[in-house]
């Protein structure tokens, strides 16, 4: 019972927040301080048969300490403000208390990488001095660093963490409570109906469910596991085998991420660091997202054997009918976003359409205990998350105490030679490394402050570079060996998560070509900036050059020379009217050589 009230006090934490307009230090420590007292409960120390005495005795007092600190913190929040400067013996007892349990809850929740990469920044803060140049800085104290995470709001308790404890929050309890009023399955039979009956209608339906359910979710795990129970059979009876399955819908999975309105806790952290609007976010995620999910559908048409089981599927009209009241939410939420309101109170509006489909529900089709079950499942996604944002705010933090994150974009400029593409190259190549083993919003936190720099000192424009880190950092929740969609959707297909992993990286392996495309001149296109006019024959040409790299076969080009297909499908990819042109030219050339192949035959 005490477990349950965590989860759903966390899952309420942020609406109360807002209600009561609590002090900005005192939310996000009191969602930490909620998120940690929970995370003993659900990842427990021990393995066997059960924990012993001691490792239950530490879950314990690792459960009660970040209350008691917090709640410290409330009773003495004006003091606690005063003296930042001048941090008392217990402040700094707090400190350390509290960030070694930032880090031991993240070690549970996301593995071993991350709290390793938190605890290597703290001694890098402390002893930095010790090193050579240009990574070498003047040195803090213990006690600086320990003030500097703790009392201030750029820290432990940064950006980050605000994301997690307010927009996160709020959207993770939206996704809950549309998951428990049965959107998901409508979700899905929408995507059967729109997707429609043949071979390849269960591999066209679990990508458009994906992309409906994941646009509300924001979460990779979340929507991958929600389908994973409903569509997963049906990609079973349809003859994808288990690990190819599992693959196809981590891939869609993932895409959430991409997908607006939601996107994730890593789309609030961009607005918070680019200082741009959340609307404006997720207007540079619409192409970008639809690139994703045309590579997805273009893949489960190029690949779709015809051994594979006909699909009967439901009729639209029927569908929509019977589940109408589902979009209301949606549509208050992007209406919201779209008339300039804040992402808190989107986020509210949506919820509370939400809850009103739920309650309005027959009681044996929706029990209102299901409603009530939200507020849990709210709290227990929250945990990673927490865990995640906390220790990349501290991770943050060090970087801006000691000035690493500006060093480090200098030294990837310097060794690209100052060129854009050789720093977009090397940027790649760093996130898909830093994505081995991190979490999607710690790796683009990260990133966001050492790599984006770099991009932009290059000559990208703003929105492209962090988009650019953005989108990679998505993309790294298919790589092995974290992949968390993967390891959750082989669990409940019976596959291999190995296998599992191989096949989602097959599936999605055209994205990691779209983000060069952002930082081409006029790929600011891509993201909608510009008027539409300008924008409309970008879009066309990339769609069209991302398909002959796909599947031309489903373009019945499969008889043009690889030697030709694919420079066209790369030129029309660039955002360029040069590139379009020689894309162009490439292609008619390939047809030219097909016809003449094919009238020889």
């Amino acid at each position: 019972m005490p477990v349950r009230l965590l989860a759903a006090a966390l899952g309420a934490f942020a609406l109360l927040a807002v209600a009561f307009l609590w002090p900005a230090h005192l939310v996000r420590a009191g969602h930490l301080a909620l998120a940690l007292a929970l995370v003993p409960a659900l990842y427990r120390t021990g393995s066997g048969a059960g924990p012993g005495r001691l490792a239950r005795a530490v879950d314990v007092l690792a459960a009660v300490a970040p209350l008691v600190i917090v709640t410290w913190m409330a009773l003495d929040f004006e003091a606690l403000v005063y003296r930042g400067t001048r941090p008392s013996g217990l402040d700094l007892a707090a400190a350390a208390v509290l960030i070694v349990l930032v880090l031991e809850a993240a070690r549970r929740t996301t593995g071993p990488a991350l709290p390793l990469l938190g605890l290597l920044a703290i001694l890098y803060a402390v002893f930095g001095a010790a090193l050579p140049a240009p990574f070498g800085h003047r040195g803090y104290s213990w006690e600086r660093v320990l003030a500097f995470q703790f009392l201030g709001l750029e820290g432990l308790f940064g950006a980050p963490l605000a994301v997690s404890a307010t927009f996160v929050a709020l959207f993770a309890l939206y996704g809950a409570v549309l998951d428990r009023s049965g959107a998901g399955r409508f979700f899905l039979d929408v995507a059967r109906a729109a997707a429609g009956a043949g071979r390849r209608g269960a591999g066209r339906a679990v990508t458009l469910a994906s992309f409906l359910l994941g646009g509300p979710s924001g979460s990779g795990v979340a929507t991958t596991v929600t389908l994973g129970s409903v569509a997963g059979p049906l990609l079973l009876r349809a003859g994808y085998s288990p690990a190819v399955a599992g693959g196809l819908l981590a891939a869609g999975g993932v895409g959430a991420v991409l997908s607006p309105p939601v996107m994730g806790a890593a789309a609030f952290l961009m607005a918070e660091l680019t200082g741009a609007a959340y609307a404006d976010v997720v207007r540079w995620a619409i192409v970008p997202c639809g690139l994703y999910y045309l590579g997805l559908l273009l893949r489960v048409e190029a690949e779709a054997a015809s051994a594979m089981a006909e699909q009967a599927a439901p009729h639209l009209w029927t569908t929509l009918r019977a589940g109408w009241p589902h979009l209301g939410s949606l549509l208050a939420l992007f209406a919201a976003l779209l008339l300039g309101f804040s992402p808190t109170l989107a986020a509210i509006a949506g919820l509370a359409l939400a809850l009103l489909v739920g309650l309005l529900l027959p009681a044996e089709e929706r029990p209102p205990r299901e409603l009530v079950r939200a507020l849990e499942d709210a709290g227990e996604s929250l945990l990673p998350v927490a865990a995640a944002c906390a220790t990349a705010g501290i991770l943050v933090g060090a970087l801006n105490l000691t000035g690493l994150g500006l060093k480090l974009s200098g030294i990837v400029v310097q060794a690209a030679g100052g060129s854009l593409a050789g720093v977009a190259v090397l940027s790649a190549l760093s996130l898909i490394v830093l994505g081995l083993a991190l979490p999607i919003t710690a790796s683009y936190a990260i990133a966001a402050v050492t790599i984006a720099p770099a991009l932009v000192e290059a000559g990208a424009p703003v929105p492209a570079a962090h988009l650019f880190v953005f989108t990679y950092a998505v993309l790294s929740e298919v790589s092995p060996p974290t992949a968390l969609s993967c390891h959750a959707v082989a669990a409940q297909l019976g596959a291999s998560p190995s296998d599992t992993m191989r096949s989602a990286l097959h599936w999605a392996l055209p994205a990691f070509l779209v983000p060069f495309a952002f930082l081409a001149p006029g790929g600011e296109l891509l993201l909608l900036e510009g008027p539409a006019a300008a924008v409309a024959l970008p879009v066309l040409t990339a769609a069209l050059g991302l398909a002959l790299l796909v599947a031309p076969g489903v373009l019945r080009l499969l008889a043009v020379p690889p030697v030709l297909r694919v420079p066209a499908g790369l030129a029309l990819l660039w955002p360029a009217a040069a590139a379009d042109v020689a894309g162009a030219l490439l292609l008619a050339a390939g047809l030219v050589v097909a016809r003449g192949r094919g009238a020889r035959a």
